[in-house]
């Protein structure tokens, strides 16, 4: 047997097969589908994973608006943020952003879940999020996901 036959192949940019994925967030708790989400973009369910690379898939996520808190969490739950000015710290519960920006709700959690740094910035423009059922991707064909294939 010689050694020099197995060569491990690393995925880069030009050669990672970069699909369009549709998840449909529908009665979907939020954590659980942000780190099955995050596992789409990263490319962790791809066999030629290779973490230093984006070689994810494009994820599009409809129906933002109707994802479910488990618990107390819809009321008690508060995300903070800051303004940049003094006193300019701000707090919202998941009730209130729901009403006003739901997509936003699963951006931060996806986001929380996915590498700091330029990688990370890089695999959040993977990301499509919208409230209603319709998105402007028709164009690229994205195949529908079943959530409860992965992990």
């Amino acid at each position: 047997m010689d050694a020099l036959s197995y060569k491990t192949s690393f995925a880069n940019k030009a050669n990672s097969e970069k699909e369009w994925l549709l998840v449909d967030a529908e009665n979907e708790v939020v954590g659980r589908l942000a780190s099955k989400v995050a596992i789409l973009l990263r490319g962790k369910h791809k066999t030629n994973f290779t973490p230093h690379s984006d070689m994810g898939s494009n994820v599009i996520i409809v129906n933002a608006d109707k994802v479910r808190f488990t618990g107390k969490k819809l009321t008690d739950k508060e995300y903070i943020r800051y303004t940049g000015y003094q006193g300019g710290q701000r707090f919202t519960t998941p009730k209130d952003l729901l009403a006003k920006k739901p997509t936003e709700i699963l951006t931060h959690a996806i986001h929380g879940m996915l590498p700091k740094g330029r990688l990370g910035r890089v695999l959040n423009t993977n990301l499509r999020v919208y409230a209603g059922a319709e998105h402007g991707q028709e164009a690229q064909q994205p195949k529908k996901v079943d959530l409860t294939k992965i992990r």
